[in-house]
């Protein structure tokens, strides 16, 4: 009974110990002043913080800067920095046991290391550098700043990051923005291109936009696209050549949508050393700016959605000696193993979704010929014109975007680029095991949709299909659905003129084109039909008619739509017919609804509260929800500018007013710190519902102006 009652004093006190390690990490607050000898820089680098903690670097060689930026990573994004590193290769389960052993296998079906190390071979000495110096940063910080609360909660150390690791964590958003071989896998070749009601090509122009007025026939395509209930995945772009701006200089607006997190996956930052100044948004774990500007231009980009690679079915036999082994480390459960695929041109998948998966083979051009996508960018950051700027996007070999330039003499240009095989059935479907010889070649870079640079120029982009009648090529199995970019050139054309701040509110932008439609039609279906007064048919048509299809906050119709939607998807028996002659007399559309008493409560609740988000962290999953960030109001949806519902939203908000760089502005969800203790957690929630754009100052005068911390690193 002693040696009981002292070995359960032991784990109390042992509980106790752990409790006030992880509550004195809570209360982490990253240092942002003084200065800090003896690091790996060839002179003393200034990082300057402004009040939400964003760093503003002055260094004397560019080596030097991506240190520092790589240091302030390091101080405020530690552990997310090696969260994200433990996903790409694969390596969740050491320190999270078996519940992301799943996850780590998925992870590893792609030969994440074999390619980093490829593409790290591949890379110019002068780049390898950067990364190096952006390692030595990053360690340097974590060698001397406190350890953050998710280390001490999870009782683990991070491992020294490497180079490579940089190009690793950027190959996590080349996976999460490629058409991937599961989508291809499930497809059945009958999914609609777009919806040419609501079609919106930038390369058409505007104008041909606006000449598109007639009404548009309801098709099955059509239907099966306002169906289409996935994650609101997607990014908005548009920009306007000075001949259409109230100040005669171009404008640049950009908010790309992901899931909601906190930290956030944007870091935000400015950086001079001679020969190169440039402000925006990093990707954490990444050197310099993904998207943003430099002294000269600016660039903002969607995702092109369209054809990554091939997918073949694997024939009866493939060469034994290809299958290789992956070991995986288990936390509290020792190893696991599983086999793998790979020879060089292809690699193995299991694809599809729940229980329609076959083994496939993957052909890839980013397995193949593996290229860092950050060898892209890093031209655009040091792009000095608008030629140099798209002779970088001439090499890029990343996940396929459009890109949008703006530069300082007004003009603005469109550029679809990345890697896209020339293969026939493009992604629509699996080709047969006897096609394996076939070997399609990418599209040539000057072959993709593209708007010339020009003063005149107006461009928009929201993952939709983005060429017009006779372009030669069909390039995606599946475009994004056209509404948000349909609701942009709406409102850029409802315009002469533009200036930041209507750029800023067409971002908070709530009304979705294809619901409003859709609302019309139920109501007409139902008109002189009569139901119960306690019904809820009867509400939701009371509901839906004082409605004006914006999702606001306060909407309540907005909540009936999004369950009238939905359940139209989950029961597609008969929907399409139904919904086709929505508009015929004696056609009923909500007879082809079915609610339950919960979607009937949701239905008659704001938008704000059904469509609610909470930004979670990481550990959330594991029940650590005191480190979750704030809990946001629905506000738009899948087919609105504005995204914020269902754990996605716009991931950043920015208007550059091309050259007077102090102007506009970037702001994220939450907060530039991913430690809890530190003011800079969720402060720019406020402005973000507001829709308040924070300036991100960039000349000398504008960083003196916006300082409040002053760190020095020397030598």
């Amino acid at each position: 009974m002693r040696i009981a009652f002292s070995l359960v004093a032991f784990l109390v006190v042992l509980f106790g110990l752990y409790a006030a390690n992880v509550a004195v990490g809570m209360h982490v607050v990253p240092h942002y002043d003084g200065t800090i000898a003896g690091l790996r820089v060839s002179a003393p680098v200034q990082i300057l913080r402004d009040a939400r903690g964003v760093p503003h670097i002055r260094a004397a060689s560019e080596r030097d800067a991506v240190f520092a930026e790589g240091y302030a990573q390091g101080t405020d994004r530690l552990f997310q920095l090696d969260l994200l590193r433990r996903f790409v290769y694969g390596r969740l389960s050491e320190v999270l046991g078996s519940a992301t052993l799943e996850t780590d296998e998925a992870s590893r079906t792609v030969p994440v290391r074999a390619i980093v190390e490829r593409q790290w071979a591949a890379l110019p000495q002068h780049d390898k550098e950067l990364l190096e110096a952006f390692a030595e940063g990053i360690n340097a910080a974590a060698a001397r700043e406190e350890k953050p609360p998710e280390f001490r909660a999870l009782l683990y150390h991070m491992d020294p990051w490497r180079p490579q690791d940089a190009l690793a964590v950027g190959f996590a958003t080349t996976l999460d923005l490629i058409d991937s071989w599961n989508d291809v896998a499930v497809r059945t070749g009958r999914e609609p291109l777009s919806d040419p009601c609501y079609d919106a090509p930038v390369t058409d122009g505007l104008a041909a936009f606006e000449a598109r007025k007639a009404p548009c026939k309801v098709t099955a395509g059509r239907v099966a696209m306002l169906l289409d209930m996935r994650p609101p995945v997607g990014s908005n772009e548009w920009a306007a050549g000075a001949a259409h701006t109230a100040t005669g200089r171009a404008l640049l607006a950009n908010d790309p949508h992901l899931r909601l997190g906190i930290p956030g996956v944007w870091y935000l930052v400015e950086i001079s050393a001679p020969g190169y100044h440039v402000a925006g948004a990093s990707l954490a774990g990444t050197p310099g700016i993904i998207l943003g500007h430099n002294e000269h231009v600016a660039w903002g980009a969607t995702n092109g959605t369209v054809a990554s690679l091939s997918v073949y079915d694997a024939p009866p036999a493939l060469d034994a000696s290809k299958w290789h082994d992956e070991t995986f480390g288990v936390r509290f459960g020792g190893t696991a193993k599983k086999r793998y695929y790979d020879d060089g041109r292809f690699f193995g998948a299991n694809a599809g979704y729940g229980k329609f998966t076959r083994f496939v083979l993957v052909d890839w051009d980013g397995y193949r010929h593996p290229e860092s996508p950050l060898v892209g960018f890093e031209g655009l950051n040091h792009a000095n014109s608008m030629d140099q700027a798209l002779a970088a996007l001439r090499g890029y070999r990343g996940p396929t975007q459009n890109f949008e330039i703006a530069d300082t003499d007004g003009r603005v240009a469109y550029q679809l680029a990345g890697a896209i095989p020339n293969d026939p059935l493009w992604a629509t479907g699996v080709h047969s095991a006897a096609q394996i010889p076939n070997d399609y070649p990418m599209l040539p870079f000057d072959a993709l949709p593209k708007v010339a640079p020009s003063r005149d120029a107006i461009v928009w982009t929201a993952n939709n299909k983005m060429y017009g009648a006779g372009y030669p090529y069909r390039l995606s199995a599946e475009f994004g659905p056209p509404y948000r970019a349909a609701r942009i050139a709406q409102l850029l054309a409802a315009r002469s003129t533009y200036d930041v701040a209507y750029f800023e509110s067409m971002q908070m932008d709530t009304l979705s084109l294809a619901e409003r439609e859709l609302d019309a039609d139920i109501l007409k279906s139902a008109s002189g039909r009569s139901y119960p007064r306690e019904s809820w048919q009867s509400r939701a048509l009371v509901n839906l008619a004082k409605w004006d299809g914006r999702f606001t906050p306060d909407a309540v119709g907005a909540s009936t739509m999004y369950e009238i939607r939905l359940q139209l998807a989950r029961t597609r028996q008969g929907i399409v017919n139904a919904m086709l002659g929505a508009r015929a007399p004696g056609a009923n559309l909500l007879d082809a609804v079915k609610l339950d008493d919960k979607h009937v409560a949701a239905m008659s609740k704001p938008w704000g509260t059904t469509g609610a988000v909470v930004v979670e962290h990481p550990l959330a999953a594991l029940g650590l929800s005191f480190l979750n960030g704030t809990t946001f109001a629905g506000n738009g949806d899948a087919y609105t500018v504005h995204v914020q519902n269902y754990g996605f939203s716009q991931s950043f908000r920015a208007v550059w007013d091309v050259g007077n760089w102090d102007a506009g502005g970037i702001t994220i969800p939450q907060g530039e710190c991913g430690l809890p203790g530190s003011p800079n957690y969720t402060d720019e929630a406020a402005d973000w519902v507001a829709g308040r754009l924070r300036p991100l100052a960039f000349s000398t005068a504008a960083v003196d102006k916006a300082m409040v911390h002053r760190m020095t690193l020397t030598p």
